[in-house]
């Protein structure tokens, strides 16, 4: 399996200067429609936190992923999330450290010293095509490579196209589709090297190997068809 070749012929004199040269790290993520926001206020007095945080017993509660899920906040069509006792709070187009800065400033209206929490429930990545594990996939940690995101499904199979890999990054316009390969040292340097949350990375089949998939159906049916006439044959 290749990976991270060059290009290119690269001179020995400049080998260190190609090595170091920076990678280009997305933008942090920005929040959009549908996403699901887990919002926690922690607060010195036990009773306003019982108020902001009714789901999650109140500053010494907890919430698993799944209900983080279920009781986290929407993110609407407009771009806003409804807090009760606080109101709409615009999101869209955020990070989430954008958001707690303006829902610390929203908080100290109602209450001093509070410890607001503010996380993406659907922190996840999806791995499809010729891996050795497809599936959905939790991102544990603030940035991951497209090799790490790939490691989680095992690696592209034997069969994958590690030139030709795609990328399905959603956005405020629709789907973006991005192509790239994995075969030279130009990802280290590319925009996709980082995923991002609710990325979709494909890895298509050689295309050899779907002619082969193709000729192999074929030749079944033609040996099926075959049998089928000299069964005929024989008991006529």
């Amino acid at each position: 399996m290749t990976y991270l070749q060059y290009a290119e012929a690269i001179d020995v004199s400049d080998m260190d200067i190609y090595e170091t040269r920076p990678s280009i790290t997305p933008a942090n993520y920005k929040i959009m429609p549908h996403d699901i926001l887990y919002i926690r206020v922690i607060t010195p007095d036990p009773q306003w936190s019982e108020i902001f945080n009714p789901l999650t017993g109140g500053a010494a509660g907890a919430m698993t992923p799944e209900s983080a899920s279920l009781f986290g906040y929407p993110v609407s069509d407009e771009g806003h999330i409804e807090i009760p006792y606080v109101g709409k709070q615009q999101v869209v187009g955020k990070t989430l450290a954008e958001i707690k800065i303006a829902l610390d400033s929203t908080f100290q209206s109602y209450v001093n010293d509070a410890v607001i929490t503010c996380r993406l429930v659907n922190n996840h990545i999806s791995v499809v095509g010729e891996v050795a594990r497809p599936g959905r996939y939790i991102l544990n940690k603030d940035r991951i490579t497209i090799f790490e995101a790939l490691s989680m499904a095992g690696d592209i199979t034997e069969y994958g196209d590690r030139g030709n890999v795609q990328l399905i990054r959603p956005s405020r316009f629709g789907p973006m589709v991005n192509e790239f390969t994995l075969v030279d040292r130009s990802i280290l340097s590319s925009e996709y090297f980082y995923v991002m949350p609710n990325d979709v990375i494909y890895a298509p089949p050689m295309k050899g190997r779907t002619f082969q998939m193709n000729a192999s159906i074929y030749s079944i049916i033609i040996s099926s068809v075959s049998t089928f006439f000299t069964l005929l044959v024989l008991f006529r």
